[in-house]
């Protein structure tokens, strides 16, 4: 009866002794992951662009960015690409007549009537000819979602070499930010080079509803215009009294259209004397020619365009190349309503590309004007980080100056714009000081990248003394080069493998250790089984066989000993030579 207790005992032990086992055996390894390689962080080689300089007459201001504007490009932009020589022409993609620009109309020294001339182009769209995108533009690293945008009349090839891929500098995303003077004549011609009909709405600018000619000009074919075909033209006329910030966008099947991207920002600038203004800002924010009225108020001036995009949508063009299947796939199976927004983007890219073109440069004492643009399908709620900026204007119209809002954080409904006045006076309100500041949309989507953060529409306020010398944000966190990584927006990279010398959070060891698989859901509901503690102990079913056999077998062994501790003390004590 004394042995009783003690036998449930050894039977307690004997039972978990696979447990034990299991967790000294099989206990996996945390292993540092490859990152495969970080990309080069700025891809700039022309650092002579960053410059402050004057081209063909054109006062252009620095960009201390890393991936700045091409100068020539910028020339050609405000003086019409049919005033610059053609040595100047030729460092450019435009076409010769891509900005026209002529007559004196008023007599103040600037031209008056301007012809803009656009293209559609597709970006990272499916290729025949080889297993590949072309020509592709990356939002962030390995990201190439299928884009269609409206693009000034390049010359040459849609790539920037014959040996690459990468779309040439005109052929980007988002839609350029188009500008005019108060009271131009502006024709806005748009040449066709697509496979699908388009046209173009100038939405919130000022625009007769005919043209000239008594046909359509609000680019809406159910009430005014007709389709755009294929290979075909439309010239849009436009004399707008009206200054302020507005769109334009293709109004064929609008909500897929726009959604692929052809949308961007039409600026309507105060008129002044000899006011060369720069008709077409291609992406990357910053105006580096600010019209004269900009330059009575502030220092400088960023355009910022935020777009969103579904990938399942933005994927159609990746997957047929007949234009009837993309059809039949957009038009009629494809449903907004069911949609996500999985890529958010701001000038065309997502963090960390945005801090290479996107990031707002600043030094004390200085007023900034921002134009933001929301073509997304949702609210935005943008927030910047160290500043409170004052909303100036909406959807282009100057607020009352006597009740204009100062906020930290600025709800942007879908096609709504926010003029901003952002203030560096370092008085605690206004701004609360130099460094590395962040702004971004509050809505957590909106800084993701397909589901990855950090991602999105992050970008940031910098200023100059917290640049490096290739114009990146110079932190005092961790590495932000993980980021530049292909791995890491593939998913296959621990976000915080690095955080120490033990790589604690990296990933886990996969030599023979599968993750424990999830329960299976119960047609009727039942309470915990004693397995279930055997269960989830064991790293897996492969490994939990040969852990349960061996603490048998040692479970076993320890017993038997135990039945034979008198047998084995009494030989251990002859073998000492003890009586």
């Amino acid at each position: 009866m004394q042995k009783k207790p003690l036998s449930i005992l050894l039977g307690a032990a004997v039972a978990l002794m696979p447990i034990l086992a299991s967790a000294a055996v099989s206990l996996p390894k945390t292993v540092s992951v490859d990152n495969g390689g970080v990309e080069t962080i700025c891809g700039s080689n022309e650092p002579e662009w960053r410059e402050a300089q004057t081209v063909e007459g054109v006062s252009i201001q620095e960009s201390l960015r890393c991936s700045p504007d091409n100068p020539a490009q910028i020339a050609a932009e405000v003086k019409g690409t049919n005033n610059i020589s053609m040595e100047t022409l030729m460092n450019t993609y435009y076409a010769a007549d891509a900005i026209i620009k002529k007559n004196d109309i008023d007599g103040d020294g600037d031209p008056d009537f301007i012809i803009i001339k656009l293209e559609v182009a597709e970006l990272n769209g499916h290729s025949p000819d080889f297993d590949g995108l072309v020509p592709t533009f990356d939002i962030a690293p390995a990201i190439q979602p299928g884009m269609w945008v409206f693009a000034p009349k390049s010359r040459g090839m849609a790539t920037n070499s014959f040996v690459g891929t990468d779309a040439n500098p005109l052929l980007r995303a988002p839609s350029p930010v188009i500008r005019v003077e108060q009271g131009d004549r502006v024709w806005i011609q748009l040449e066709n080079s697509h496979y699908f009909p388009h046209t173009i709405h100038l939405h919130g600018v000022d625009h007769p509803w005919v043209d000239s000619a008594g046909e359509g000009n609000d680019g809406v074919p159910q009430s005014s215009d007709k389709f755009v075909l294929p290979g075909s033209s439309k010239t849009y006329e436009i004399r707008p009294r009206q200054p302020g910030s507005f769109v334009y966008h293709c109004h064929v099947q609008t909500h897929v259209h726009l959604a692929m991207g052809l949308v961007g920002m039409f600026v309507v600038e105060e008129n002044r004397p000899n006011n060369w203004v720069q008709t077409f800002n291609v992406g990357a924010g910053q105006v580096r020619h600010p019209s004269k009225a900009i330059l009575e108020e502030y220092d400088s001036e960023y355009d910022l365009h935020y777009h969103a995009m579904d990938k399942g949508l933005h994927d159609i063009i990746q997957k047929y190349n007949d234009p009837r299947l993309i059809a039949k796939k957009m038009n009629r199976e494809y449903n907004m309503n069911d949609s996500t927004e999985d890529y958010h983007t701001l000038n065309g890219r997502s963090f960390p590309y945005t801090l290479r073109e996107s990031i707002i440069v600043a030094e004390p004492d200085q007023n900034i004007k921002l134009r933001m643009f929301n073509s997304t399908g949702e609210q935005l709620a943008m927030h910047t980080h160290g500043h409170k900026a004052t909303i100036t204007h909406y959807d282009g119209v100057e607020h009352n100056p006597n009740a204009q809002i100062m906020r930290d954080i600025y709800d942007l409904a879908p096609a709504q714009r926010n003029d901003l006045k952002i203030s560096t006076v370092d008085d605690g309100l206004h701004s609360y000081g130099q460094g590395v500041w962040i702004f971004h949309d509050h809505r957590e989507k909106g800084i993701l990248t397909d589901g990855m953060n950090p991602g999105g529409n992050v970008s940031a306020l910098v200023y100059k003394k917290y640049l490096n010398e290739v114009g990146l944000p110079k932190t005092i966190g961790e590495s932000i080069a993980p980021l530049f990584t292909k791995k890491f927006h593939g998913r296959k990279l621990p976000v915080w493998q690095d955080i120490d010398a033990w790589n604690s959070l990296g990933e886990i060891d996969g030599k023979g250790y599968k993750a424990p698989q999830a329960a299976q859901p119960m047609a009727v509901e039942e309470g915990p089984k004693p397995m279930d503690f055997y269960d989830n102990a064991l790293a897996n079913k492969d490994n939990s066989i040969s852990n349960f056999v061996w603490g048998l077998i040692l479970g076993i062994v320890l017993y038997v000993l135990f039945l034979n501790r008198e047998k084995i003390m009494a030989m251990i004590a002859s073998a000492r030579g003890e009586k």
